[in-house]
């Protein structure tokens, strides 16, 4: 709860990632201006999953909406693994093209780990990359992946200087869990990674002034587990039944129990409408920042 005794600050990422949008925009104009030069930010898709389908067609229009080129490549399902690495190859080579990115899942039949691993580390917009993950732990620039990225603007909106603080990530994951605990490491926070096996997962929890909750699990970490006045970022994103709704229907929620957390905590990020909409817009800047350091153009600093 707030010193004030209100209930917690709520974090609303939608307008966050608003403004963070319409400043890139406002870069991505000047380097048209300045420099003649337009992001570029590839989307490949292979096969139709629907939730993917969705996911492509809004980073396309985030993407044209600040000014940069989409560019858009739908595969079919029974593509090769040959056939999409040797399109990630010709991105890869291509000057227009400053960021790629490739939807996951991806059929059985290609292996997600060789797909990274053939991005150029220049152009992982998504920060996957072997090298931009051992920059991350090495302290260096590189693309860093774009939900942990977002995570941090988020906490950092709340608590410009979050140096020495107590931070617990609970998740341990490539894609969220350890890069967030590299960030705030960065910022010189105390930090732990718990996970499953974490021996008394509520204690730990409970003694952070920064928990970060990345595991996929519905409403896992309870009002309990929340220690008074700390931030709260939630990652995740579950759907659940919701009867009320009608047979059938469900509704999102996070892995954080809100209605209970936001009453002991001093801010926390709902579920929808908080990390969610920080990621796309995360994308945005690296595809902007991406393009600068390929340009050997000052890349914008304090997004």
């Amino acid at each position: 709860m707030t010193e004030d005794g209100m209930t917690a600050r709520i974090i609303d990422g939608k307008a966050y990632a608003a403004g963070l949008r319409g400043r890139i925009g406002d870069h991505v104009a000047r380097l048209q201006k300045d420099h003649g030069l337009t992001p570029g930010l590839a989307v490949v898709l292979v096969g139709n999953d629907p939730a993917s389908e969705v996911y492509v067609r809004n980073k396309g229009i985030a993407t044209k909406e600040v000014g940069m080129n989409s560019f858009e490549f739908k595969l079919p399902a029974d593509t090769s693994e040959e056939d999409l690495l040797a399109k990630v190859r010709e991105l890869n080579a291509d000057p227009s093209v400053h960021g790629i990115l490739v939807q996951f899942p991806v059929p059985d039949q290609i292996s997600q780990q060789k797909v990274i691993d053939t991005i150029s580390p220049d152009k992982d917009v998504d920060g996957l990359h072997p090298v931009n993950a051992g920059r991350l732990a090495s302290g260096l620039d590189g693309l860093v992946s774009c939900t942990p990225l977002g995570c941090l603007m988020l906490i950092k909106d709340v608590m410009a200087d979050i140096a020495g603080k107590n931070a617990v990530v609970i998740g341990r994951s490539n894609l969220v869990g350890k890069p967030v605990a590299q960030l705030l490491l960065k910022e010189n926070c105390t930090v732990t990674i718990a996970h499953s096996r974490t021996a008394d997962l509520a204690k730990v929890a409970a003694s952070a002034d920064i928990l970060v909750a990345a595991v996929g699990r519905a409403k896992m970490v309870k009002g309990d587990w929340v220690k008074p006045g700390a931030i709260v970022i939630d990652v995740g994103m579950n759907r659940i039944p919701a009867p009320e709704k009608g047979e059938g229907k469900t509704r999102l929620v996070g892995d954080v129990d809100f209605e209970a957390a936001k009453e002991v905590a001093g801010a926390i990020t709902p579920v929808p409408g908080g990390v969610g909409p920080m990621t796309i817009a995360c994308l945005l800047h690296n595809t902007l920042i991406a393009a600068c350091r390929q340009a050997g153009i000052a890349a914008p600093e304090g997004l």
